[in-house]
């Protein structure tokens, strides 16, 4: 696939609230994730870097020890093997995520 456009993409529910599409190279992915308002993004960590950035919405971020309020434009640089969470506020959001390497486990 060289070209793409974010509607048309599969769609996978990754919990409740919160929906991902993905398209990837072999060594870049974008995730593009729709979260319902409250949604809850649980503290994890995986050996991925990962730049997250908000365009629509906000949601309370925590890196670490960290925890910040983003909106849309702005975002968070996360290492490998750091424990975030998320948690939307009272509005729809959008969020695209860029990875590397790509996750296998977000692969449709």
């Amino acid at each position: 696939m060289s070209f793409f456009s974010i509607p048309e993409l599969q769609v996978t529910e990754m919990l409740p609230g919160i929906e991902r599409r993905a398209v990837w190279l072999d060594k870049v992915m974008i995730t593009f994730f729709t979260f319902q308002p409250h949604a809850v993004v649980p503290e994890h960590a995986h050996a991925n870097e990962q730049i997250t950035v908000v365009t629509r919405g906000a949601l309370q971020f925590t890196l670490g020890e960290d925890t910040r309020i983003l909106r849309a434009g702005e975002g968070v640089l996360i290492p490998a093997h750091v424990p975030h969470r998320a948690l939307v506020l009272e509005e729809l959001t959008e969020a695209y995520d860029a990875w590397g390497p790509p996750r296998e486990d977000y692969k449709n």
